[in-house]
């Protein structure tokens, strides 16, 4: 049976400010890699705004801005591969430097969301169980991170490739087990030689986020972790 393989951690420079390659380029490079697909999780946090002299913006200017890298790489892919819209939240309030990968989103609920970034994650995961979306801890075990209660999770990274950082992920493993969360796997691409260490095989292709948080939500699938 054919499996299909989707980065699901994957950044843009077009949006995130500790990115190194435009979706242009970066798409090209996963297609020429052999993945089926990409989810787009750029950073939406205080800090991806405050480098671009951004942080006046109105919200609905602050969601443009978001999208771009989204944009730019479904354009490139143009039908070739499906891009999916995700993103790696960090709020400004007590949660520190703790990121939160969220699968299933829609442009709508950006726009309509202002709050966002004043939240904390009981508050977010509550507003995303209402909508359908999925919210999992990036890196939860990195230097730095807090680990977050498992009630306001539906699950965890447990294999983060990005080669700059050690984020423990035998213990994020280990922790999934402990508190039955979902897992998922990804390379947290930011520059060239992040391509390609991580995702998640699935038994069907997923062209839509209702699709992919449907076969998430099966746990029928297979985590990429070279």
């Amino acid at each position: 049976m054919k499996k299909y393989l989707y980065e699901m951690h994957f950044h843009t420079k077009n949006t995130s400010n500790c990115a190194n390659v435009k979706a242009e380029v970066a798409v090209e490079e996963y297609i020429k890699a052999g993945y089926d697909g990409i989810v787009v999780t750029d950073h939406l946090s205080p800090s991806t705004y405050m480098k671009y002299g951004r942080e006046l913006l109105t919200w609905n200017k602050k969601v443009d801005f978001f999208l771009r890298g989204y944009k730019a790489a479904k354009k490139t892919a143009n039908g070739r591969i499906p891009v999916l819209l995700g993103m790696e939240l960090r709020f400004r309030t007590s949660e520190g430097d703790n990121d939160y990968l969220v699968y299933g989103l829609n442009e709508e609920f950006l726009y309509l969301h202002s709050e966002l970034l004043n939240l904390n994650i009981k508050q977010f995961y509550e507003l995303c169980q209402k909508n359908g979306f999925l919210v999992f801890q990036a890196h939860p075990f990195r230097v730095g991170m807090k680990v977050t209660n498992p009630k306001h999770l539906d699950g965890i990274e447990i294999f983060n490739g990005n080669p700059r950082h050690n984020s423990n992920n035998d213990i994020a493993e280990a922790w999934a087990k402990k508190y039955d969360l979902m897992v998922t796997s990804g390379s947290d691409y930011h520059a060239i030689e992040d391509l390609g260490t991580g995702g998640i095989y699935f038994n069907k292709e997923i062209t839509d986020n209702k699709t992919l948080v449907e076969e998430m939500l099966k746990k029928d699938y297979e985590l990429k972790t070279k």
